[in-house]
């Protein structure tokens, strides 16, 4: 069972959230809160699997909650809900170490399917959020689309071809699990290589590899099927 705790200032989404996971097979809803500062206290209470966190809140906000929920349950993960134009407090909350990122108006199965791959340990952005955050980037001030998309590729072609296979994967929000079945290799393999991924490409956590992934194009469309 995934126990979910659910933050977010408006009534409405936290009853859509609600209803959506708890139609998921395997998802109980544990707790939840309207600001961010509650929400740290229910997850210190309740210490759910998964928290799930409007990017923006009322004082305590969604990133200062998730900081504050890494810092101190580590084995709680965390998913972000955010809308579009929010683009800079996705970046923050990638920092903050939120490995889910969701936008509220997306598709209830998406929802989920976070849930469940931040549970397992993957991180998992939506399509649109990946697209957002990698748009951004672009338009920053360090560099144009195509000298990111360059950097991004000349980043992973420094890999092994299985390393490249792996963070593929991970760009695809898949978990180690889901990805050692795949590869006909035992996890603690999968393991090694994530680590080895994320050391080479030079970032924190396989949220920040996914959108690497996601830059250098090599994210599957539809991630293909397991053996």
């Amino acid at each position: 069972m995934i126990r979910v705790l659910i933050a977010d200032d408006e009534p409405m989404v936290r009853a859509g959230v609600r209803a959506v996971l708890s139609a998921g097979h395997g998802i109980e809803i544990v707790a939840e809160a309207a600001d961010g500062h509650t929400a740290v206290e229910l997850a210190r209470r309740h210490r759910p699997d998964v928290a799930v966190l409007d990017i923006r809140m009322p004082g305590t906000d969604g990133i200062a909650a998730a900081t504050e929920i890494r810092r101190t349950l580590p084995d709680t993960g965390v998913v972000m809900l955010t809308t579009f134009g929010e683009d800079d407090y996705i970046l923050r909350a990638l920092g903050a170490g939120a490995t889910g990122f969701l936008v509220k108006s997306g598709d209830p199965d998406e929802l989920i399917a976070g849930v469940r791959a931040v549970a397992d340990g993957a991180a998992f952005l939506s399509p649109k959020v990946a697209a957002r955050v990698v748009a951004h980037l672009a338009a920053g001030g360090d560099g144009t689309r195509a000298t990111r998309r360059a950097d991004a590729r000349a980043r992973v072609g420094a890999l092994s071809p299985r390393e490249r296979e792996v963070l593929s994967y991970l760009g695809a929000g898949w978990a180690n699990g889901r990805i050692a079945r795949r590869l006909g290799v035992v996890e603690g393999t999968v393991k090694f290589h994530v680590s080895a991924i994320l050391s080479r490409l030079g970032v924190e956590n396989r949220a920040a590899a996914a959108v690497v992934a996601h830059e250098a194009g090599i994210v599957p469309a539809e991630p293909p099927h397991e053996h």
